[in-house]
C-alpha cells in the first residue's frame, strides 16, 4: 500500500514524472548514471498530493477563481494565491500517508538533516523548466518538521510567480500535481550552478560554472557574487574570482543562516582549476545522458562532486541537426531575417520552403538557416559573401566578421562551388549579373511566363489526391525552382538593385546627396506589392459611402472565416462592397502575414484580417486617394530627376554624368518594381499547393488519421506524404510537435548561428548617432515626427494619418498599412527587403534593423524617424 506513496530515488527513472514530478524524475534518472553521485533520499508521490487535497472541497472553487483572474491584477492574484496556499497548508495528512513518510525517514535516518524539495509534474520540461517556481527547504530536522514542510512544498505550487508562469505557458493549474523529494542534506565546502553550454552566447563548447562557499542558496538568492569559470575542451579558459563576504550555513536547530566568511578566505577561489575541469566532465556525462545542455546544481563535499539537480536549459536557441559523421564547423545565416518573417514556422511550412528553395537550408527552432561557412573559408568568395550580406543587412555582416576575426569556427578553404543566396529562395545569387537591355517589354514577358506557369499548376493540381498528389507536388517543386532560378529573371532583379546602388553612390559622390534613389523610385511602375496597398484604397472607396457597411465591417473584424461576407449583401451598399473585397481577394487573397509559411491563414481564408486596414483607409482618406497618391509619387520622381540632371550638367564633365544618370534612372524605374514580383509568384504557387494539401488533410480527418485538418501542419511534407500512403500517423507525434512549436515561438532567432550554438546578432559600429537614439539602417530617406503605433499583428492595427508604424518586421502583406502612415520603424530588414522597397515607393521615411524597437518604443510615444541617417529619436 505504501509503495504508491513513497519511492526510493533509486527506484525512479525519467519516465515517472507523472508520479514523482520533474525534479524527482530527473534525480532518479541521475542516480542511475554511472559515476554520478546523488544524495540519498525518497520521493513522496503525486498520489499523496491528489488524495490529500481532494479532501478539501473549497479548493476547487478557489482554483476556478484563480484561473479567471486577470494576470495584470496583481492585488487580486496576491490575495487569491495566499488563500490557496493557506488552505493547502492547513489540510491534515491522512494517518496512513504520514506513517509511510515517517517509515521512510526511519530507514534513512530519523535524526539526519534533510532537504525537502518541491517536484511538480510540469517542471524541468524540455520546453519549460519552471526553475525556481516552487519552494525548497534545507536542513529540516525531525519527522514532524519534514511532514510540515511537505505541506509547505505543496502550497508553493500556488505562489504568485508559479501561477503566472503556468498561465503564460498555457498550463492548467488543475493539470499540475506536486510530488516532494526528501533527501539527506550534504554540507558542502563549495556549491553552485554548472551550465554545460554558455547560457548567454549559447556556445555549446563553453561550459560555465558559478561557484561560492557553503550552500548554493547564497548564489541563488543573490547574496554574493559568484566566482565564474569558463571551461572549454577540458581547460579553464577564463575565470573571475569575486570577493565572497558571506556564505549560507546550516543552523544546529534546523534551517540556514547567512554568515560571514573568514576574511582570509574571501578572495580565495571556491574551486581550483582542476576541480572546475572535473566538475565539467561530470556535467558532460549528464548532458550526454539527457541528450541536451543542462543546468546543474552541484556541491563539493570533501573534494567529491555531488549532484542535487539537473534540468534542461530551455533558453538556448537550437542548433541545426547535422548529418551523421559531420564534424566540420558551420556558420548559419538566418533566412527569416532576409525574408522578413522571423516567427517560428510549423513543420509543414519549413519543410516545404526547404523543398522549394534554390539552395540547401537547415532548420533550427522552427526557423531556416543557410550555411555559409565554406564560402567564408575561401578567400576567393569571402569578400563577395560579406559584401552581399552587408548590402542585405549590415548586422549580419558584422556578426560574420566577428566569427572570422576569432578564427575558430570557419573550416579550411575548399572548392567554393556555386554562389548561394543568403536570404531565401527568392533571393538572387551573389555576384554581378550579365547586362540586359532596359526594356519594359522584357519585364512584361517575365510576368507573363510566371502567370502561365501558375495557371498550368492550378489546372494540373485539381485532379490530384492521395499519394499521387505528393508525387505530383515533388515534380511541381522542380518547376517552382526553375521559375525562380530563371537567369533572365535574376538579371532583371539585379538590374534594378544595381541601378539603385549606382545612383545612391554616384549622386552622393557628385552632389553630396544621400539616398537620392529613394525619391527617384517613387511610384515606379509594375510593383505588385505597392499596387496591392493602393488597391485597398479603392476597396475603401466602395465602402465609405455606406455607414451600415462600415458598422458591419467594424463588428466583423475578428471573424475567423470568410462566411461573414455572405451577410454583406443584406445591407444597403453591401453588394458593391462585397464585390470590391472579392475582386481584391481574387488578385491578392493568397497573401498573408508570414506568407513564406504555407500553414499561415491566407486572406482568402480569413478576409477579416484586411478589415482593420480597410476601416483605417475609410477614416483617413477621401475618394480617389489611390490614383492621387500614385500620380503624386510619379510627379515627385520626375521633378527630382530633372533637378538632379540640371545640377549634374553644371559640374565639370556634367553632360556625361547627367547622361549616365538619366540612363540609370530609366533603368531603375524599368526594373525596380519587378523586384517584388517573384515573391508574388511564390505565394501564388503556395496557394495552389495549400488548397490541395488541405483537401488531403480533410480526407485524413474523415479516415480518422488526423483529429483536425490543421494537425497536418505539424507534419513535415515527407511525413504528410507517408500518412497519405499508409493512412496512419505515429501516436503522439502531432501533440509533441505542437508543444515544440509553442516552445519555438518563445525563442528569438539570431541573425547568425554557429554549429557550436553561439548566437550572434551583430552591432552597428557608428559614432554619428545622437545619445539615446535607437540605431538602425536607413532605407528610405526623409525625416518625420509622429505618434508611434507598436503593431505586432496586422489584424490588430488601428492607425491614423501621420502615425509611425513600429513593428518587428514587414513582409509584403503589410503594404496596405503603408498608405496611411507617415514613417516606418522595423526590427528586421535591409535596403532591398520588401518593407524598404515599398517604403521608398510610397515616400515614407523608414529605419529598419532597429534591435528591440517594439520593446524600447512604447505605443503612443512621439518619435522622430531619421530615414536618411538611420536612427530613431524617442521624444519627450
Amino acid at each position: 500500500m505504501t509503495r504508491r506513496y513513497v519511492l526510493d530515488l533509486r527506484e525512479i527513472d525519467g519516465t515517472q514524472a507523472d508520479s514523482v514530478g520533474g525534479k524527482g524524475a530527473h534525480l532518479g534518472e541521475l542516480s542511475r548514471i554511472d559515476g554520478i553521485r546523488v544524495p540519498d533520499g525518497f520521493c513522496v508521490t503525486t498520489e499523496v498530493f491528489r488524495r490529500t487535497v481532494a479532501g478539501e472541497p473549497s479548493l476547487g472553487e478557489q482554483l476556478d477563481r484563480l484561473s479567471r483572474t486577470d494576470l495584470d491584477d496583481g492585488e487580486a492574484l496576491r490575495t487569491l494565491t495566499a488563500r490557496v496556499r493557506r488552505t493547502i497548508e492547513e489540510i491534515p495528512l491522512p494517518d496512513d500517508i504520514a506513517a509511510a513518510i515517517t517509515g521512510a525517514l526511519a530507514r534513512f535516518g530519523e535524526r539526519d538533516a534533510y532537504a525537502v524539495r518541491s517536484s511538480a509534474t510540469a517542471e524541468d520540461l524540455p520546453t519549460a523548466s519552471f526553475a525556481g517556481q516552487q519552494d525548497t527547504y534545507l536542513n529540516v530536522l525531525g519527522p514532524d518538521a519534514v511532514l510540515r514542510h511537505i505541506s509547505r512544498c505543496w502550497a508553493s505550487l500556488f505562489t504568485e510567480r508559479a501561477v503566472v508562469y503556468r498561465r503564460r505557458n498555457g498550463i492548467d493549474h488543475r493539470a499540475v500535481h506536486m510530488a516532494v523529494v526528501v533527501q539527506r542534506m550534504v554540507f558542502p565546502q563549495a556549491s553552485g550552478i554548472l551550465f554545460t553550454a554558455d547560457p548567454v552566447t549559447g556556445n555549446r563548447r563553453n561550459a560555465t560554472i558559478d561557484a561560492g562557499f557553503g550552500l548554493g542558496e547564497a548564489l541563488v538568492s543573490g547574496l554574493v557574487d559568484p566566482d565564474v569559470f569558463t571551461v572549454r575542451d577540458g581547460e579553464v579558459v577564463a575565470r573571475t574570482i569575486s570577493v565572497k563576504e558571506r556564505a549560507v550555513r546550516p543552523l544546529p536547530a534546523g534551517g540556514t543562516r547567512a554568515t560571514a566568511v573568514d576574511a582570509r578566505l574571501r578572495e580565495r577561489p571556491a574551486l581550483t582549476d582542476e576541480q572546475a575541469v572535473r566538475l565539467v566532465a561530470v556535467g558532460r556525462r549528464i548532458e550526454a545522458h539527457f541528450g541536451r545542455p543542462q543546468d546543474i546544481e552541484w556541491c563539493l563535499v570533501d573534494d567529491d562532486v555531488r549532484i542535487v539537480q539537473s534540468r534542461p536549459i530551455t533558453t538556448l536557441f537550437p542548433i541545426p541537426v547535422r548529418d551523421p559523421g559531420d564534424d566540420e564547423p558551420h556558420v548559419y545565416v538566418s533566412v527569416g531575417h532576409g525574408q522578413m518573417m522571423t516567427d517560428a514556422m510549423k513543420p509543414l511550412g519549413h519543410s516545404m520552403w526547404r523543398l522549394t528553395a534554390m539552395v540547401p537550408m537547415h532548420e533550427a527552432g522552427g526557423r531556416l538557416y543557410v550555411d555559409v561557412a565554406r564560402r567564408l573559408a575561401s578567400p576567393a568568395t569571402r569578400e563577395a559573401t560579406l559584401d552581399a550580406m552587408g548590402k542585405g543587412d549590415p548586422l549580419v555582416r558584422d556578426a560574420l566578421e566577428t566569427v572570422l576575426d576569432r578564427g575558430d569556427v570557419v573550416p579550411p578553404p575548399p572548392d567554393p562551388g556555386p554562389a548561394v543566396p543568403p536570404s531565401g529562395a527568392d533571393a538572387p545569387p551573389m555576384g554581378p549579373p550579365d547586362p540586359i537591355p532596359t526594356d519594359p517589354a522584357l519585364v512584361a514577358g517575365l510576368i507573363e511566363r510566371s502567370e502561365a506557369s501558375v495557371a498550368a499548376l492550378e489546372r494540373a493540381i485539381r485532379t490530384k489526391s492521395g499519394p499521387a498528389l505528393f508525387d505530383f507536388l515533388l515534380e511541381a517543386f522542380e518547376e517552382h525552382k526553375r521559375v525562380l532560378g530563371d537567369p533572365l529573371s535574376i538579371q532583371a532583379i539585379m538590374a534594378g538593385m544595381d541601378a539603385t546602388w549606382w545612383l545612391n553612390e554616384k549622386l552622393l559622390e557628385w552632389l553630396g546627396e544621400k539616398n537620392a534613389a529613394d525619391t527617384l523610385t517613387l511610384s515606379a511602375p509594375g510593383n505588385i506589392t505597392s499596387e496591392m496597398g493602393l488597391a485597398l484604397l479603392d476597396v475603401a472607396d466602395a465602402v465609405r459611402p455606406w455607414p451600415a457597411v462600415v458598422d458591419f465591417l467594424r463588428e466583423s473584424q475578428h471573424c475567423e472565416n470568410a462566411d461573414f461576407l455572405d451577410d454583406l449583401t443584406k445591407i444597403a451598399g453591401g453588394a458593391g462592397a462585397r464585390t470590391a473585397i472579392e475582386a481584391y481577394l481574387d488578385r491578392y487573397g493568397m497573401r498573408c502575414v508570414g506568407e513564406i509559411d504555407i500553414t499561415r491563414p491566407r486572406w482568402s481564408e480569413r478576409p477579416a484580417a484586411l478589415v482593420p486596414a480597410i476601416l483605417d483607409n475609410v477614416r483617413n482618406f477621401g475618394p480617389g486617394a489611390a490614383e492621387r497618391r500614385f500620380e503624386e509619387g510619379r510627379r515627385r520622381a520626375r521633378e527630382k530627376e530633372q533637378e538632379v540632371l540640371a545640377r549634374l550638367r553644371a559640374l565639370p564633365d556634367g553632360e556625361r554624368k547627367a547622361e549616365e544618370t538619366r540612363r540609370m534612372v530609366e533603368r531603375v524605374r524599368t526594373f525596380i518594381g519587378y523586384r517584388e514580383y517573384p515573391k508574388y509568384g511564390i505565394v501564388c504557387r503556395y496557394a495552389a499547393y495549400k488548397r490541395a494539401l488541405l483537401a488531403e488533410a480533410d480526407r485524413l480527418v474523415r479516415a480518422g488519421v488526423l483529429a483536425e485538418r490543421e494537425d497536418a501542419f505539424h507534419l513535415t511534407f515527407q511525413e504528410f506524404h507517408a500518412a497519405a500512403r499508409s493512412n496512419r500517423v505515429d501516436d503522439g507525434l502531432v501533440q509533441r510537435r505542437k508543444e515544440e512549436f509553442r516552445a519555438h515561438r518563445a525563442l528569438t532567432p539570431p541573425r547568425v548561428l554557429t554549429s557550436d550554438g553561439e548566437a550572434l546578432n551583430g552591432a552597428y559600429r557608428r559614432d554619428d548617432v545622437p545619445e539615446g537614439a535607437l540605431t538602425g539602417l536607413p532605407v528610405s530617406a526623409g525625416t518625420v515626427e509622429g505618434r508611434a503605433r507598436v503593431v505586432l499583428d496586422l489584424a490588430d492595427a488601428d492607425l491614423e494619418a501621420g502615425d509611425i508604424l513600429v513593428t518587428p518586421f514587414t513582409d509584403p502583406s503589410w503594404s496596405p498599412l503603408f498608405v496611411g502612415i507617415a514613417g516606418l520603424v522595423a526590427e528586421v530588414g535591409g535596403p532591398m527587403t520588401h518593407g524598404a522597397v515599398i517604403a521608398r515607393e510610397y515616400g515614407l521615411p523608414a529605419v529598419v534593423g532597429v534591435a528591440g524597437a517594439t520593446r524600447l518604443i512604447r505605443d503612443g510615444q512621439r518619435v522622430r524617424v531619421h530615414g536618411t541617417d538611420g536612427y530613431v529619436e524617442i521624444l519627450a
